[in-house]
């Protein structure tokens, strides 16, 4: 016998695993069914053949299960797709007397997102025994009792349902008594044991009946217990309820004490056989006496513990009333407790996926968080609204029952906005209504979107000349509004040239922070600004860039003396400076004239005489340089005079230059040896300078002469090819002028100054004509006419 049940729960389980296979999508949702106690690792369907995806994409597309009790009960091979049990299951304690029972889950794929709901269906199968709470039930009978009189039994319990529930009662063969089982229109079942036959205590006094309760699962199940019942004969009368059922309403949360209701029993008889005391009548689960007290002797019912109305909304409570007759009898009834829902569970939410960062250049309509709202009050209760986030570039969007997406609604900008915290508001549409208040977060990503830009578009730098290479000039700096590797800026040089030279054999610059260095030593006389353009590059893919000027101005250091230019000196003295005796006062002498190769305070010049063999006889000008007699000229005066003027700059420090000038007085000379002293004073002034100036223009004058003979050269060969073509009679016509044959007008040549006279052996005769080009021309273009002429004569 054990091994035929045996067999028949394996197949049972089997045929149960078979219907898990015909599953499909119904309703936009997978349903599976499982039998309970299938053993750990069985099978439960085959998830991605029901979604029609590929198994690869399992794994590609982030495949998990986001609810707790399907993550808990079910796992999925992302090998195959196939689902199986990862935990027993127990029907009874997972949804105990439920009709039905099922296991919700979520499946979740990223990349396009989608979002399936499922669930699995929990099977009942035949895995418990009826039982009675107590194995035996004790009765005192009456032997006045008329046949009929039920008595009433504790019912067995079966945790399972449907068939596999409690379904038939017998009772051990007996001509006393049977058994009577009636199932209520709430579903609870009454059991009563009925009196058939008139008792007689003399004849028979006790009964040992066996009560046997079945379930109609396969195999089938039972569960026994003895009833001994005791033949008395006084109290023939059971108290009666006012009601079989008593019905009542309470609010969930009610607190504790809280009045329900009260049961009232009567009884016909009198004493102590009418006085009762009330209970609840087994089975009595320990949760009902949790909840709930019952007054033994006023028969109120009272809230004793927390009525939540989300654990169950129906309570079925099994009273009766004992009286005090011996034997004792009860009555019993039924109490019904209706829950009512008040607004207690406010919305729950979760965030069942999302990313916490999003890029700055995704387009509106990405999507960011899928959201879950879950009320579990019903009614309006359990309604509830979500309300889009204001001031912030997203917004809601509902795709399901209970699930939100939040998507992007306008463009972002990291660089305005780096991190979004938006409050989202569920609030449901109960009396008072509820809100739950949930932060999100989305983090905008960079993308390189800025360039580097520069404080300024150009700059200028002043860089004293004469300064030492490698030092540091100026640093440049650009900011990059990116971050990360996006803003990691270096600088450079954009090459170009400068007095023929590249920009990098001046100046080089760190590419990592843009300090500027220079790499020689600047000269103001060279060169007095430099122009360069610097570049700044970020690191990003592709990077970008921006750029500036920046302008180098080289400023003047007072490294050069004045150079004394007039009068010349040679060996620091100066030539003869001619001065009459007649001289008055303030007659010019000579000016000292002198160059600085600085500029601005550096080559302004200042004269000193710092010594004089006379001080009193002369003066100079302090900016001119111009030296005068300061008075007349004395015939005590020496007539050889010397002068030291020190020419000066105004730099800091001062530079400067000395030269020496000698005066000679000279008493009575004329006006010509005076013009004569001052050619010999200005022939003394010529300098190197002039002497190159009078180079050039003499070379000039020669290049210039010389071009001339060559132009005269070539147009005179070109008139003698054409004269030769020219027909004889053009050249001797009437048309030409012919020279007249004449003798020479001497005949010896004297060359004046050398006393050499040379003498012609014999006079020279020349007949000559004029080409024909002659009449346009300003000079006269000759050639003999003797070959022509001969020709002609011939």
């Amino acid at each position: 016998m054990a091994n035929s049940e045996l067999d028949n729960a394996i197949a049972f389980r089997f045929a149960f695993i078979i219907m898990g296979c015909i599953t499909g999508l119904i309703s936009g949702q997978i349903r599976y069914s499982v039998p309970e106690e299938v053993e750990i690792g069985a099978f439960i369907g085959n998830i991605a053949n029901d979604l029609r995806l590929k198994i690869p994409q399992l794994s590609n597309r982030k495949f998990r299960l986001t609810s707790d009790d399907g993550g808990r009960y079910m796992k999925v091979n992302l090998d195959n797709g196939i689902s199986s049990v990862r935990e027993r299951i127990d029907r009874e304690l997972l949804c105990g007397q439920a009709a039905m029972c099922s296991i919700p889950f979520e499946i979740m794929l990223e990349n396009p997102l989608a979002v399936y709901r499922g669930e699995v269906e929990i099977l009942d199968i035949n895995d418990n025994y009826p039982t009675f709470r107590d194995s035996s039930i004790t009765l005192q009978m009456y032997e006045a009792i008329t046949p009929g009189v039920h008595f009433p039994l504790d019912s067995a319990e079966d945790p399972d349902i449907g068939i596999n529930t409690v379904a038939a009662y017998t009772i051990s063969s007996n001509e006393y008594f049977s058994i009577k089982a009636q199932t209520t229109e709430y579903g609870v079942v009454n059991t009563e044991l009925q009196l058939e036959k008139p008792l007689d205590r003399e004849m028979q006094s006790a009964f040992q009946l066996v009560l046997t309760v079945t379930d109609d699962g396969i195999p089938q199940k039972s569960g026994t217990a003895q009833i001994l019942i005791t033949v008395v004969d006084v109290n023939d009368n059971p108290p009666v309820f006012d009601h079989d059922i008593y019905k009542g309403t309470l609010i969930e949360n009610s607190p504790k004490g809280t009045m329900v209701l009260t049961v009232k029993a009567n009884d016909l008889d009198e004493g102590l056989n009418a006085e009762l005391t009330y209970s609840f009548s087994k089975p009595a689960s320990s949760r009902v006496l949790e909840l709930f007290s019952l007054d033994p002797h006023t028969g109120q019912i009272r809230v004793e513990g927390e009525l939540d109305f989300e654990e169950a909304r129906r309570y079925t409570l099994n009273v009766q009333a004992m009286d005090h007759g011996s034997p004792a009898m009860a009555g019993r009834s039924i109490v019904l407790i209706k829950i009512i829902d008040v607004n207690d569970n406010a919305p729950e939410v979760k965030l069942t996926s999302g990313t916490s960062k999003i890029p700055e250049n995704a387009p509106p309509g990405t999507l960011t968080s899928l959201i879950n709202v879950v009320d579990r009050d019903s009614g309006e209760n359990g309604q509830f609204r979500c309300d889009n986030p204001t001031n912030v570039p997203f917004r809601l969007r509902k795709i399901l029952t209970n699930h939100y997406e939040l998507i992007t609604s306008e463009p972002l900008d990291r660089e305005t906005v780096a991190q979004y915290k938006m409050p989202f508001v569920a609030q449901d549409l109960g009396s008072p209504s509820l809100t739950t208040n949930k932060t999100i977060e989305v983090v905008i990503s960079d993308v390189n979107d800025n360039a580097p830009q520069f404080g300024a578009s150009s700059y200028n730098i002043y860089v004293m000349e004469n300064n030492s290479p490698g030092s540091s000039i100026f640093v440049v700096t650009a900011r990059d509004r990116d971050m990360d590797q996006n803003s990691y800026v270096s600088y450079s040089f954009l090459e170009n040239l400068h007095l023929d030279f590249p920009v990098s054999s001046y100046l080089s610059i760190n590419s990592m922070n843009g300090t500027i260095y220079t790499l020689q030593s600047f000269d103001y006389e060279k060169f007095k600004n430099l122009q360069i353009h610097v570049q700044a590059r970020d690191a990003g893919v592709p990077p970008l860039r921006g750029s500036c000027t920046v302008n180098v101005i080289i400023l003047d250091q007072n490294d050069n003396a004045p150079v004394i230019v007039s009068p010349s000196s040679e060996s620091g003295s100066a030539a003869v400076q001619i001065l009459p005796q007649s001289a008055g006062l303030g007659y010019l002498i000579t000016k000292v004239m002198a160059t600085d190769a600085d500029s601005g305070q550096n080559a302004r010049l200042s004269y000193e005489m710092v010594k004089a063999s006379d001080p009193t006889l002369f003066n100079i000008g302090h900016n001119s340089g111009e030296i005068r007699t300061a008075r007349k000229i004395l015939e005590s005066d020496t007539t050889a005079q010397t002068l030291f003027v020190l020419v000066k700059d105004n730099g800091q420090p001062s530079l400067s230059s000395t030269v020496t000038v000698h005066i000679t007085v000279l008493d009575n000379i004329t006006e010509n040896a005076i013009e004569t002293g001052n050619l010999l004073r200005n022939s003394e002034q010529f300098t190197n300078l002039n002497l190159h100036l009078i180079i050039i223009f003499g070379c000039t004058s020669v290049l210039f002469f010389v071009i001339i003979l060559l132009l005269i050269g070539f147009k005179c060969k070109e008139i003698i090819n054409a004269s030769q073509d020219y027909n004889s009679s053009s050249c001797c016509g009437e048309s030409n002028y012919t020279l007249n044959r004449r003798p020479a007008l001497e005949e010896t040549l004297r060359y004046p100054g050398t006393g050499r006279m040379v003498r012609v052996p014999e006079a020279h005769y020349y007949s000559v004509c004029l080409s024909p080009e002659s009449a346009k021309s300003d000079f006269l273009f000759l050639k003999p006419c003797s070959a022509l002429m001969s020709q002609a004569q011939s």
